[in-house]
């Protein structure tokens, strides 16, 4: 069979005929996640405290989806690979949301880049940060383990997550009330998928229900983190969930000492830095990029 031949209407021509630096990674299709929306910080809002915990939720969505990423041909079924990945865009909505918004409320937070770069805020908050600037919990940072390390981890963070979320909905700030709003509906499937994973995996053969009590023994020391972060009674409605689940497995809370996470602090592990350097690299590379 003859190879089709190639024209200008082939989806696939400018990859090879561009006539400057530009590539597909490039773009100017991507609008700000936040136009036409009326970013004024609400009078008595704290600016600076607003931008701070937008940046904090939008940094747990952000890396999280980077680890999801991770299991991209590498899921025990087709399925899952779809279920991770669209999970992960998800969260990646959301990160964007949160650090526009941050960067909205606080201008002083973004990097500084060459004059004349097009990157905007939210990518500038995103990839041109260094570690200690992020402020993830250890929980989303964490290598991701098996599949079942993988789901006990997407259980206990989308169970808090969906409760912080349903009280964000009623945020003095419009913008933040509003995104939690979209988000509630994302991350309830979230809780709902690990949620059944979780059981299937403890109910299922002796092998996967070893695997699932030994996911839960590691991911639950980073759990303190997630009761810190206020309101604090997000993280007792989200247990209270969790505690149904474990029931409905068969499974008791692990027994485990509590690990000492700082990542609210800026304080990460040394695989943070390893997927930081994955996941910014080429945006570093290419600062005056349009993305």
């Amino acid at each position: 069979m003859a190879a089709p031949e190639v024209g200008h209407d082939n989806a696939y021509t400018s990859l090879v005929e561009a006539d400057d630096d530009a590539r597909w990674a490039f773009g100017t299709s991507f609008d700000d996640p936040l136009a036409g929306v009326d970013t004024t910080v609400p009078s008595g809002v704290d600016g600076a405290a607003l931008a701070a915990y937008c940046l904090m939720l939008g940094d747990d969505a952000l890396v999280l989806a980077q680890r999801l990423a991770e299991w991209t041909t590498h899921a025990p079924e087709i399925e899952e690979e779809v279920a991770l990945a669209n999970i992960g865009l998800d969260l990646l909505g959301q990160a964007r949301l949160l650090l526009a918004r941050a960067a909205a409320a606080d201008p002083g937070l973004v990097p500084a880049l060459p004059e004349g770069s097009p990157v905007p805020p939210d990518d500038r908050l995103a990839y041109f940060r260094d570690a200690d600037a992020f402020r993830n919990v250890w929980l989303v940072e964490r290598p991701n383990g098996d599949f079942a390390a993988t789901m006990a981890r997407l259980l206990l963070f989308s169970a808090w997550r969906l409760a912080l979320l349903e009280q964000l909905r009623s945020s003095e700030d419009p913008v933040l009330a509003a995104v939690a709003e979209k988000a509630v509906k994302e991350v309830r499937y979230h809780r709902e998928h690990a949620a059944r994973w979780v059981v299937t995996l403890a109910q299922g053969t002796e092998t996967s229900r070893e695997r699932m009590i030994g996911g839960l023994r590691t991911v639950w020391p980073d759990l303190h983190e997630l009761e810190g972060t206020e309101p604090s009674a997000a993280f007792d409605e989200a247990m209270g969930v969790v505690d149904q689940v474990l029931v409905l497995a068969g499974l008791e809370r692990p027994d485990v000492s509590s690990a000492d996470g700082r990542g609210r602090e800026g304080v990460h592990t040394d695989t943070f830095t390893e997927l930081l350097d994955e996941m910014q690299g080429l945006a570093r590379e290419h600062p005056m990029g349009r993305w």
